[in-house]
């Protein structure tokens, strides 16, 4: 049976976990490091999955005769309302301490997006995405607002569950 419920931001949690090989060893030492399995005041996260199409255009033709399937990318962002390194440290690895002399292992991870109506017990939605590694961090400090930091992550693929 599909699951026809509807969620809000109040419903959802994001969870980190470790990736495999030596950039997963590197994410999970940060992810125990900082205590950040279960990250918290996140906001405008978003989760976008997008699939080239080529048509295949005959010569005399107006419309594609054939539409081939091209490649697929899963990227997005995640808004965060509390700065404590952890994030950068997640992008730059080792080299958010200092300045590495060579090569060094950029941190990959897993993102588990859970969304659970508390009203509706049983119903939810998971997605996981696999082998993240972030793209860009940024933070913004203004005059009388909250500061947030914001990451853009890239992910090797997505999976999807419901249960209802």
């Amino acid at each position: 049976m599909a699951n026809t419920s509807v969620f809000t931001g109040a419903d959802g949690s994001l969870t980190l976990g470790p990736g495999v090989g030596p950039e997963g060893e590197v994410a999970d030492a940060i992810i125990k490091e900082f205590d950040i399995l279960t990250v918290g005041r996140v906001q405008n996260v978003r989760v976008e999955v997008t699939s080239e199409v080529h048509p295949f255009h005959e010569i005399g033709q107006r419309y594609a005769t054939q539409l081939r399937a091209g490649n697929v990318n899963v990227r997005g962002v995640i808004g965060r309302a509390y700065v404590n390194g952890a994030l950068l440290k997640l992008l730059l690895g080792v080299a958010a301490n200092s300045r590495p002399a060579a090569s060094w292992n950029q941190p990959t991870f897993n993102i588990t997006l859970l969304l659970e109506n508390s009203a509706s017990p049983g119903v939810q939605n998971t997605l996981t995405l696999h082998d993240v590694k972030l793209t860009t961090w940024a933070v913004g400090i203004p005059e009388d607002d909250f500061v947030l930091e914001s990451v853009a992550f890239q992910a090797l693929y997505i999976s999807v569950e419901d249960e209802a």
